[in-house]
């Protein structure tokens, strides 16, 4: 059987950053990812500004400045009377003063190469895991499958799981979720974009709808919001009905949408908000939307899986080093991430009850009369568009990089000329 002090599920923002943090700390990780590579369309692609805080610590700020992405300062709702801001990013503190939209896979690829320079680092893409291998009720490793139908196991003395919201190891690991119920569901899909278009984010609702475009430079990723269970229905509609519908609530898709050419273009994220009451069982540990699934409002499921993986190797690096993992150990983990965990997903709640449903429900319209007042609030008091921008951009208990993982960008530089520096 192979070996590996730690292993990682999953290749996504948490389980790369933990990775990349526990080799730095000297700790032998290995991360598992299913697919050959990082690139899928629809992933979230917002890097927060305490994640760009972070990228600064670990001495990654300028690689990530040459990866192609745009900064937006303000999030906007297009109402009828014209465009309204409802967080305004440049009254954050700290030197970022923006959110980022990159695509995932190139932010992904960043963390991999970085993580490569270490020698405890080992990234196995095309390798799913399928299952914990245990002795008695303790976790002592992972079942896998390749690409190519190879099958094996890997001994460790941690699992953590970075899987996502249909985590394979949380399901195997029987773990107990508070499940709460979300009124829609998203569709992806993308169309053109112009250089006159509005930058950044906006989202612009409708009696009965809503939407949001992610500016991605030469087109918009737009996130259509639908009753819950309804993708069927509104499949059957068909691709001309569909794209009714968006030139209806957004007039300047007109000349675009028959980029979508068909409802195979069109992509369904399944909105679940969940949360585990214990994140761990002896010897695996859920962070991420393994342990929390987010709804997609405000893109912060990417952030608070970064800060979840930042706290766990803080508080892991140490007892993995010395072999000293015990439950009591990995439930510091939740300890330390459930506060902001709990009250950002309330807030989720409450503007999927008091908002969302009642709009996708018809009874109220955002973007005309029916404008909400705390949005009318926001804008007769501007200073407080800076709450709702630092409750995105960067969050209740922001985590910064421990000493062990912090780096000079003209450290990695060596590190990249003559690996045996490390």
């Amino acid at each position: 059987m192979e070996r590996s002090t730690c292993v990682v599920v999953g290749g996504g923002p948490a389980g790369m950053v933990l990775g990349l943090l526990l080799a730095r700390a000297g700790v032998e990780v290995t991360v598992l990812e299913k697919h050959n590579d990082f690139l899928r369309d629809f992933r979230g692609d917002t890097v927060h500004a305490s994640t760009l805080t972070l990228l600064d610590e670990l001495g990654l700020g300028p690689a990530f400045a040459e990866v192609p992405h745009q900064l937006i300062d303000r999030m906007r709702v297009l109402l009828d009377s014209g465009p309204a801001t409802v967080a305004d990013l440049s009254r954050l503190p700290g030197p970022h003063k923006h959110i980022a939209f990159v695509p995932q896979w190139d932010f992904l690829d960043l963390l991999a190469d970085a993580g490569r320079l270490e020698p405890t680092f080992a990234l196995r893409m095309n390798t799913a895991v399928t299952g914990l291998v245990k002795e008695g009720a303790k976790v002592t490793g992972v079942r896998y499958r390749t690409a190519d139908g190879v099958e094996g196991e890997i001994a460790a003395d941690l699992v953590v799981a970075a899987d996502g919201r249909s985590s394979t190891v949380r399901s195997e690991a029987r773990l107990p979720v508070r499940s709460f119920g979300t009124p829609m569901d998203v569709w992806w899909f993308r169309v053109p974009r112009r250089e006159d278009d509005p930058n950044g984010g906006l989202a612009r609702f409708g009696k009965s709808s809503g939407l949001v475009l992610l500016d991605r430079g030469d087109y918009f990723q737009i996130a259509f919001l639908i009753r819950k269970g309804t993708d069927r229905m509104l499949r059957e509609q068909g691709v001309e009905a569909f794209r009714e519908r968006m030139i209806a609530l957004v007039p300047l898709l007109a000349d675009r949408m028959d980029a979508v050419e068909s409802l195979d273009d069109v992509k369904l994220l399944d909105v679940k908000l969940d949360r585990l009451t214990r994140w761990h069982a002896d010897g695996v540990l859920c962070v991420g939307d393994a342990a929390h699934a987010m709804s997609p409002i405000g893109g912060v499921g990417i952030n608070l899986a970064v800060q979840d993986a930042v706290a766990a190797a803080t508080i892991l690096a140490a007892p993995l080093r010395r072999g000293q993992v015990t439950p009591s150990v990995l439930a510091k983990v939740r300890r330390r991430r459930w506060l902001p965990t709990a009250v950002t997903q309330g807030a989720q709640r409450l503007i999927q009850n008091a908002l969302l449903r009642r709009t996708l429900d018809g009874k109220v319209d955002v973007g005309g009369t029916g404008t909400p007042k705390p949005i009318q609030l926001l804008q007769r008091f501007p200073v407080l568009q800076g709450v709702p921008a630092y409750m995105v951009a960067i969050g209740l208990r922001p985590e910064h990089a421990p000493a062990f993982a912090r780096r000079e960008p003209a450290a990695i530089e060596r590190t990249k000329a003559d690996p045996s520096a490390t």
